[in-house]
């Protein structure tokens, strides 16, 4: 069965780079097999399947090559924003069917955001934080200091992390067995390691995303771990402020740049929600055969 993918980059920085998505629709005609088979055969990091729901929208499955995870936030902003430039989609509000429930979305212009939840924060234990430093082959003068790793969570689980420049970002070293090994532990997507600085003016953090317990050593753009890095700002690193600015791409090799909008929802000093999204572009149609 050959079938025709639209190839779709979510989080584009000005226009070029962010992060390839497949796109399915009418995938309510294959079975969870093909759908597996199909996005090997796609082999980007994540490519979404889009269905009827009855209790959204739209329903949405998201499938690395090697499993089904419950969410994905640059397939999810790659989706929406392909829906309102072939229109299929004429609202400005919408929402999406998980395996974990229903998630509101939002289009602005040609720019789309997905709803994420409340963070929860996991502290590590002494023996894991070392466990983080020798699987990033840093040193410990390379973290930003009175940080520690956290483990955030907004809808999936990643484990951010603090170091003190771009230059650490840039030069870490990493063993993905150990990464892999403390995903497993911690059911984690993956580590997001970041600093505060970034390569253009006017963003908050400058980051970049391992994930290989999901067969995904690095990643150009992460919507879902941007949202728990904002919330680290915000709660961790005490940033006053609501909005932020996610660059990440432009510091793996080779470069593709994306930036990622995080909007926090704050009451009482507490985040109740938040919303991270972006603007996506198509890049190609891949004819798969599965």
């Amino acid at each position: 069965m050959k079938i025709e993918v639209p190839i779709v980059s979510a989080f584009v920085d000005e226009s070029v780079g962010g992060n390839p998505a497949g796109v399915v629709l009418n995938a309510q005609h294959y079975s969870r097999d093909q759908k597996l088979r199909l996005a090997a055969a796609v082999n980007l990091s994540e490519t979404a399947f889009i269905s009827p729901s009855t209790t959204a929208d739209f329903k949405l499955e998201f499938f690395t090559p090697t499993r089904q995870i419950a969410h994905c936030g640059h397939a999810t902003i790659a989706t929406f924003c392909y829906l309102r430039q072939i229109g299929a989609l004429q609202c400005d509000k919408t929402s999406k069917e998980t395996i974990d429930g229903r998630r509101e979305i939002l289009l602005e212009g040609d720019s789309a955001y997905m709803e994420q939840v409340t963070p929860r924060y996991t502290e590590l234990s002494q023996e894991h934080r070392l466990r983080v430093v020798n699987s990033l082959g840093l040193k410990q003068s390379d973290f930003l200091p009175d940080t520690q790793p956290c483990v955030v969570n907004t809808g999936n689980s990643f484990l951010v992390i603090a170091l003190r420049n771009s230059g650490a970002v840039k030069t870490v070293n990493t063993n993905m067995k150990l990464i892999s090994s403390m995903s497993d532990e911690y059911d984690l997507i993956g580590y997001y390691v970041f600093s505060p600085q970034s390569v253009k003016a006017g963003r908050d953090a400058g980051a970049r995303m391992f994930a290989p317990r999901y067969g995904i050593d690095e990643e150009s753009a992460t919507g879902m771990a941007a949202g728990p890095l904002a919330c680290y700002l915000h709660d961790k690193l005490k940033a006053d402020k609501s909005h932020f600015l996610i660059e990440q791409g432009h510091l793996m090799s080779p470069p593709s740049p994306s930036v990622i909008s995080v909007r926090l929802q704050i009451e009482s000093g507490r985040i109740t929600s938040l919303m991270a999204g972006g603007r996506a572009a198509v890049k190609e149609v891949r004819s798969v055969e599965i």
